[in-house]
């Protein structure tokens, strides 16, 4: 090798007054600035041992890529956006980070920017902003009725990736079957001899509650069982709790689907304050699968959805796009499972209550 690979204070004080260049890179490594050149943008025409050596010279002179000089070389930034309402969700923050490890893995960064209310005015300006920073492609995580608005226009010309968001069939999709997680719910607890099952629906914009509460009523009127009255919640915990006291008073429901795991959380606290037993006299099933679901008490029945391979398959098809790899499927719909825990049972002997229509 040309040179050790610890860098000299002369060469690293002079790397610091202008900023290391791919010739300094170069010349450190022992290597030409075609190989500096190749490395920095991820190519894999390049032996494995050199490129370590020119990474490990990277870093002892502390270079760093100019993205701006590479976007015009080669046409792309390497920098995808993501549009997302709330970063506060289960769902939403295990579906970014398998965006962010999957991007990094396929050499891109990730500029993420929250959407604080599901609206046009806000859609928009967040699309807005992500043009300013150079990406190469979006992917949208905007589970409202807004991506389908005619006053949001998302961005012509640059690659789009939409999950769970949109009926439009313009953008590459990805998400989870959401009717079939709820008929395996609603099934589950027909099954084990349930009458009718309750709902609490998620919020009444939401794409994913409309096509879960979509379900559950079909479900149920093909069975042959009542179809009760939707008790509306907003995916809180609170929300959950509240319509819970109001299930806990009513003797004749003896079966609950909410729409997602935190809503049932509250839920069965408010059967456990009321002093109503799960499941012997109530059982609940959630949707989702939390991490922490099966540390509920009692273990929680709920329906399982790969929100990581959700936000790997969207990146996959993005990175298709903006590379213009051939990409035959341009949207996919993942499969869900039904995870049997202790939070369900037969009902209650004895005559059942009429439901409430």
């Amino acid at each position: 090798m040309a040179e050790s690979l610890a860098a000299s204070p002369s060469a690293r004080s002079a790397a610091r007054k202008r900023g290391p260049s791919l010739g300094d890179v170069a010349a450190h490594a022992g290597v030409s600035t075609q190989t500096v050149s190749r490395v920095a943008n991820g190519l894999t025409n390049v032996e494995e041992s050199t490129r370590q050596r020119v990474l490990a010279s990277m870093q002892a002179l502390g270079y760093r890529p100019n993205r701006a000089a590479r976007a015009l070389r080669s046409g792309r930034f390497r920098n995808i956006g993501v549009v997302m309402f709330t970063l506060s969700s289960y769902g939403n923050m295990r579906t970014l980070d398998a965006i962010a490890v999957s991007a990094a893995t396929a050499g891109y960064a990730i500029t993420v920017v929250p959407v604080e209310r599901p609206t046009q005015q806000e859609v928009s300006v967040a699309l807005s902003r992500l043009l300013e920073q150079a990406v190469d492609g979006i992917i949208v995580v905007i589970e409202a009725h807004i991506v389908d608005r005619a006053d949001v226009e998302l961005p012509s010309g640059l690659s789009v990736v939409v999950i769970d968001s949109t009926e439009r069939s313009d953008y590459p999709q990805v998400d989870t079957d959401q009717a079939e997680g709820a008929r395996q719910a609603t099934q589950h607890l027909l099954d084990l001899g349930h009458r009718t099952v309750w709902h609490i629906a998620g919020p009444g914009d939401s794409y994913s509650a409309a096509r879960r509460e979509e379900s559950w009523r079909r479900t149920l009127e093909e069975a042959g069982a009542p179809v009760p009255e939707v008790f509306r919640g907003d995916w809180s915990t609170a929300a959950g709790y509240r319509h819970g006291q109001e299930i806990a008073a009513r003797p004749e429901i003896t079966a609950v689907f909410a729409a997602n795991d935190q809503m049932a959380l509250g839920v069965l606290r408010a059967l456990h304050e009321a002093g109503r037993r799960v499941p012997e006299d109530v059982s609940v099933v959630g949707f989702d699968d939390m991490a922490e679901s099966d540390s509920f008490w009692p273990p929680l029945t709920t329906i399982h959805q790969e929100f990581e391979a959700i936000g790997r398959r969207a990146l996959e098809l993005l990175i298709a796009e903006i590379e213009a790899r051939p990409e035959p499927v341009r949207s996919s719909v993942l499969h869900t499972r039904l995870v049997v825990r202790a939070s369900t049972a037969p009902p209650p002997a004895g005559p059942a209550a009429p439901a409430a229509g």
